[in-house]
């Protein structure tokens, strides 16, 4: 196989400290690194996802909006999904933040349940039973 597996996922958020607070006090992933680029006038937060996967938080100046939000489709990343082993209590968690959360679905080929909320940014983020 010519790849071992996905290193890292690259989000540009539109305000660096809401999205900050939303990755990691929310969603509960740990800081690797923090980094002011000057030179960009930009954040960049690396934040480990399990054991094996980061995501890089960047922030820019007025970067453009998403083409499309959770319910619209265009080409590019459609969604990012992260594994759950108790999706009931994981949507619980959201809630908590008031974090709408899509209706429960099931995978017709899987049998797997999964939903989807979104990131300050409205990029389109799925729960999925592991």
């Amino acid at each position: 196989m010519l790849f071992d597996s996905v290193h890292h996922i690259a989000i540009i958020c539109s305000d660096y400290q809401k999205s900050k607070h939303f990755y990691t006090e929310i969603l509960g992933f740990k800081v690797i690194h923090e980094a002011y680029r000057e030179k960009r006038s930009s954040y960049k937060l690396d934040l480990a996802v399990g054991d094996n996967i980061q995501i890089e938080l960047f922030s820019f100046s007025n970067p453009p909006k998403r083409v499309s939000g959770i319910s619209g489709e265009a080409c590019g990343l459609r969604h990012l999904a992260f594994a759950v082993t108790d999706i009931d209590a994981t949507i619980k968690h959201l809630q908590a933040f008031n974090i709408p959360i899509e209706p429960i679905r099931v995978d017709e080929y899987t049998g797997k349940k999964f939903t989807f909320f979104a990131d300050p940014d409205g990029l389109p983020l799925e729960i999925y039973s592991s």
